[in-house]
């Protein structure tokens, strides 16, 4: 029987990283949960500065998938859809996963174009440079690359 990770005292952390035309984004966190919030907040670190936005509207998310790299580019894809069909950004996340169904929440705002300025649109997240999974001290990373 395997064991499963506890977690570590990593402090979560959102990244992008390089990669062609399209951006990388990366949520590194002491759990699961951690850092796939962070990697929805790397998301909108590739759109705008997630202090300019205010937590006005909420969304709630519900995604299943049969492993965690899948569930990753479900619940980014979730949030790049409602970014999209409802004109938002987000700047506070709320994730739980039970197994590999995930209930997620985003905090945000309608986008400002003159407040926010806007650098990218993201299309869709994608298998490129896919992972999610614990590292060996404890930590969980969470990424992939996005299309802008």
């Amino acid at each position: 029987m395997t064991q499963k990770p506890q977690g570590s005292r990593v402090a979560p952390r959102a990244e992008l990283f390089a990669h062609g035309a399209d951006i990388g984004v990366r949520g590194i966190g002491p759990t699961r949960e951690a850092a796939f919030e962070q990697a929805a907040m790397a998301l909108t670190m590739a759109v705008t500065d997630p202090a300019e936005i205010d937590l006005k509207d909420t969304v709630e998310v519900a995604c299943e998938a049969p492993d965690d790299g899948l569930l990753l580019v479900d619940w980014l894809n979730a949030l790049i859809y409602e970014m999209s069909a409802r004109h938002l950004v987000f700047s506070r996340f709320a994730v739980s996963i039970a197994g590999q169904r995930l209930l997620g929440r985003a905090w945000g705002e309608p986008i400002d174009r003159a407040r926010h300025r806007p650098a990218t649109e993201p299309k869709g997240a994608t298998f490129t440079e896919l992972r999610a999974a614990a590292r060996a001290d404890g930590a969980w990373v969470a990424q992939c690359v996005v299309d802008v």
